[in-house]
């Protein structure tokens, strides 16, 4: 049976844990190699602790959810809640009062991270996405929608130690996560990467030179032939976080700044940057559009005025998408 934590609301306390600049830096390139700025990083940055909770990071903007799906209908499992896209993802769903159930190797993140929350609204199990045996069948009675974000470094890091490498977070974990979920899933949302469809080309290759590329490819495949239905989401270089900084007050009090405005495109076209508060909206939004269900989308955000988190520019956007 799957250990699950309730967590009851009461306002957070944090302590910042020690964590050194090495442990979480990961440039994609070391001296002497130079590329565009354009080039990105496919990873999601550790989930640490401050005086802010990802919940407040979204107190400046009132949440849309007129064209939402009923959130009381909706329990959504959200797997790499702690990371950069996922923990503004986790917080988001809060704030819309969409029920939510984490999968975290380490229970203790999800009380940093998010302080207490009732049991009805955020419960928290634990699991390993690597490990088969760790996905009990108890971890999914429920779930009506899958969101996964998980992720590490393209290149060797200390964040590969004990086994996180692509191939078994992005490949086996992902295949585990899939093979494990219930037919009666009705959307699974993944995290995967531009560029994926295109490993052998430059530059691609040389960010696939340990097989990052291959393996989020690798996912998507299995996720494509699973038979439950998906929606593919394919960032480019993510943004609005500190890449080196282990404070998590820097990064939620990020904002899309001037880069709100939202491209979206298919056939692995898409070159450039985007904000994690945009994929993680983007994520949102596509668990209840229908014509995204078996397909993939590659997301960037430039500057100008964006869809925020309004249901009816998101539909225009997937749809422009597809026309392109």
């Amino acid at each position: 049976m799957a250990t699950t934590t309730n967590l009851s609301f009461a306002p957070p306390s944090y302590s910042r844990f020690a964590a050194t600049r090495s442990q979480i830096r990961n440039p994609l390139f070391t001296s002497p190699l130079t590329l565009p700025s354009s080039f990105f990083l496919v990873r999601n940055e550790a989930s640490l602790s401050s005086s802010i909770t990802p919940v407040q990071a979204f107190t400046e903007e009132a949440v849309d959810t007129s064209d939402l799906a009923s959130s009381s209908s909706k329990l959504v499992l959200v797997v790499g809640g702690t990371g950069g896209v996922g923990q503004l993802l986790v917080a988001s769903l809060l704030k819309r009062n969409i029920r939510s159930r984490l999968l975290l190797r380490d229970l203790d993140k999800a009380t940093k991270l998010f302080g207490k929350q009732d049991e009805y609204s955020l419960q928290v199990v634990k699991g390993d996405t690597r490990n088969a045996e760790d996905l009990d069948p108890s971890m999914f009675e429920g779930v009506t929608h899958v969101i996964c974000t998980t992720g590490t470094t393209a290149f060797p890091s200390k964040r590969w130690n004990e086994e996180n490498t692509p191939e078994k977070v992005d490949w086996e974990g992902v295949k585990n996560l899939i093979s494990a979920l219930p037919s009666s899933v009705k959307r699974v949302v993944l995290v995967s990467s531009v560029g994926v469809t295109k490993s052998n080309e430059l530059p691609w290759s040389i960010m696939n030179l340990f097989g990052v590329l291959k393996y989020k490819k690798m996912g998507e495949d299995f996720l494509r032939d699973s038979g439950l239905p998906f929606t593919i989401i394919r960032p480019g270089r993510l943004t609005d976080g500190p890449y080196t900084s282990y404070d998590l007050n820097t990064l939620l009090k990020a904002t899309a700044g001037e880069r709100r405005a939202v491209v979206i495109g298919q056939g692995d076209k898409l070159v450039g940057e985007v904000s994690r508060l945009v994929v993680a909206e983007a994520c949102i939004q596509a668990l209840d559009i229908e014509f995204t269900q078996g397909k993939a989308y590659e997301i960037n955000s430039v500057k100008g005025d964006g869809p925020g988190s309004d249901p009816q520019q998101w539909r225009e956007l997937f749809k422009a998408a597809e026309s392109k």
